[in-house]
């Protein structure tokens, strides 16, 4: 277990003051048995009223609504959270193995429809012959295995590459480019997840990292898979790795647009605007069960000696 503060600033300059609409914020990490919030503080510039609510992905969004024009709009959060590592559910893969294709249960199957379709569908055809001609799944292999190999296919491929501008790059276009940013590489998991009819979402949030603790890192993102019985498993394909106990999430949503950190607009001409700068700070408070520095993190499939008692797999 361990204790950490996120700051997170968010900066806007324009050449002279200009008018603020309402601005859609999803920054608090999302609470759970592997992270509790201690204390979260939130600053606006200018002035901002500011209400809370949660999204139908149970998300906490915070809007905030303007009053006076200026040239400078910024906000500036901190919070400090409690996280305990959560990969113990994964220990279950060995006596409750999932196969491919995924079937989902009647109670499940209508919200994971919703986790099936696509984003850019018409590219979902030709992204589906990519995805079965590179991995060739067949009936009765391992899901995880894929998904893995995915995830790792991508980090091995797919340059990294920074970029500041607005959306996201389509899976084809990542592709082709073979580069892009955490979120492209994200969106393209993620299509290819769901061409092969896996249930698949975008998670958006915080890398616990070299560059965060330098306070020169920004905001990540990566993707997550659902498997019957075992809940969502995050893959990181910037890494090539699933997550781990570093990945901090503030957001889910069935598309990339549904998690932006801050997201909102101005009166004025695009001339007004002058830069954007973005800054993720995290420090240690405190040191209990820390894993130590350049220990390298398990896959989904670590710790496999664990075996439930029959009588658990009965009741």
């Amino acid at each position: 277990m361990s204790r950490i503060r996120i700051s997170h600033t968010t900066s806007y300059r324009y050449s002279e003051p200009v008018s603020f609409g309402i601005h859609r914020l999803v920054i608090r990490p999302r609470e759970g048995h592997d992270l509790q919030i201690e204390n979260l503080s939130l600053k606006v510039s200018p002035a901002a009223a500011v209400s809370w609510h949660r999204d139908i992905f149970g998300n906490s969004i915070a809007l905030a609504s303007f009053s006076e024009p200026a040239d400078l709009l910024e906000f500036s959060s901190e919070a400090i959270v409690c996280r305990r590592d959560h990969t113990s559910h994964r220990r279950l893969l060995d006596v409750l193995p999932i196969k491919y294709p995924v079937r989902y249960s009647e109670i499940e199957a209508s919200v994971a429809g919703g986790y099936l379709e696509s984003v850019y569908r018409s590219e979902t055809e030709e992204l589906r012959d990519w995805a079965e001609t590179t991995f060739a799944p067949t009936s009765g292999d391992d899901a995880v295995l894929l998904v893995e190999g995915i995830n790792e296919w991508i980090h091995r491929s797919i340059r990294y590459r920074r970029r500041d501008d607005r959306g996201v790059q389509s899976p084809l276009e990542t592709l082709r480019l073979g580069s892009g940013s955490c979120r492209d590489m994200a969106t393209l998991l993620l299509e290819a997840a769901r061409a092969l009819r896996l249930a698949a979402r975008f998670a958006s949030g915080y890398l616990d990292g070299a560059a965060s603790r330098a306070g020169q890192a920004v905001t990540h993102a990566w993707a997550e898979v659902y498997f019957p019985e075992h809940g969502w498993f995050g893959c990181d394909p910037s890494l090539g790795e699933g997550t781990s106990e570093k990945h901090i999430v503030c957001g889910v949503s069935s598309h990339p647009r549904g998690v932006m950190p801050v997201s909102g607009y101005y009166s004025g001409s695009r001339r007004n605007f002058l830069m954007m700068e973005v800054s993720v700070d995290i420090k240690a408070l405190a040191a209990a069960n820390r894993p130590e520095s350049g220990v390298e993190r398990p896959s989904l499939r670590e710790n496999r000696e664990w075996v439930p008692e029959r009588s658990s797999r009965e009741a």
